[in-house]
């Protein structure tokens, strides 16, 4: 999973690059669709990274599952668990 999250990460920032780049561009130019290409490459500039965001958030989850299903942060390893567990053996 470390492996995936930094291709997606590696994907991101060229991915943002990009669009920085066409989004100067067509600030730049004199096509008559230049504002509505503007206007998609900001919203674009938005939610490309919450997409990435939202990806790696996934990631993270799908990482920490055990392959019988149960998650490995509800296992309950507070340390009041602990000491009720040592009560309980002695």
């Amino acid at each position: 999973m470390q492996k995936l999250r930094r291709i997606l990460a590696l994907l991101g920032v060229i991915i943002l690059v990009g669009m920085y780049l066409v989004t100067l561009v067509f600030a730049l130019s004199a096509n008559p669709n230049a504002n509505n290409l503007l206007m998609a490459s900001i919203v674009c500039t938005v939610i490309v990274p919450c997409l990435l965001y939202g990806m790696i958030l996934v990631t993270r989850v799908l990482d920490h599952r055990q392959p019988d299903g149960k998650d490995k942060t509800a296992e309950d390893n507070t340390p009041s668990a602990a000491d009720k567990r040592k009560k309980d053996k002695g």
